[in-house]
C-alpha cells in the first residue's frame, strides 16, 4: 500500500524530520504498546505520520544497481519525505542482520540516515537505533563508512 502524502513539511532539515518521526513512533508505541505485528505498527505509524502532515511512502520500492545497471529491487518499510528510511521491527532485540538491512537500503538510495525501530520494547527509546552511512562524494572507488548511533547518545545527525 502506498501512502505518499502531499504538502510541504516545514522542518529544520533532516534533524527536525528525524525528531518528528521519532515523536510519531513514540505516540504509536504509547497507544499500542508492545506485542503487535510489524505490519500493525507500520500501518499505525503511517497513519500517525499522515495526521502530522509528514509525507511518506509505505513499502517504497528501491532499485538496486550494480555499475549503474539495475540488478534487483528491495522494499523499504517506510520512506519519509524522500529523505529518511524507516525499518520497523517487532522482535526481542535488534540483530546485526537488521542493521545490515538498513545499511543496504542506505547504500541503494544514497541517503545518509535510517532509523531501525523495534516496537517490541517496554520503552520505545530503547528500541530506536540511528544508522548513519557516510559515503564519499568525490570517488566512487572509496569505501563507505558506517556509523551507528544509539538513540540514547547524541543526535548523530549533521545537517
Amino acid at each position: 500500500m502506498s501512502g505518499r502524502l502531499g504538502g510541504v513539511v516545514r522542518l529544520e532539515g533532516l534533524k527536525g524530520l528525524t525528531r518528528a518521526v521519532i515523536g510519531a513512533a513514540i505516540e504509536v508505541h504509547r497507544v499500542l504498546g508492545p506485542g503487535f505485528s510489524e505490519a500493525t505498527y507500520e500501518r499505525a505509524l503511517c497513519a500517525e505520520l499522515g495526521v502530522r502532515g509528514i509525507p511518506y511512502e509505505e513499502q517504497a520500492i528501491v532499485v538496486v544497481r550494480y555499475k549503474d545497471l539495475p540488478v534487483g529491487e528491495m522494499r523499504v518499510d517506510v520512506l519519509v519525505a524522500d529523505a529518511l528510511i524507516l525499518e520497523l521491527k517487532a522482535v526481542d532485540a535488534h540483530s546485526p542482520v537488521h542493521v545490515a538491512q538498513v545499511l543496504s537500503y542506505l547504500k541503494a538510495t544514497g541517503l545518509p540516515l535510517g532509523l531501525l525501530i523495534n516496537f517490541n520494547v517496554r520503552v520505545l527509546r530503547d528500541g530506536i537505533r540511528r544508522i548513519v552511512w557516510t559515503h564519499p562524494q568525490t570517488s566512487a572507488l572509496s569505501s563507505p563508512s558506517l556509523r551507528l548511533c544509539d538513540e540514547k547518545q547524541s543526535d548523530g545527525v549533521e545537517d
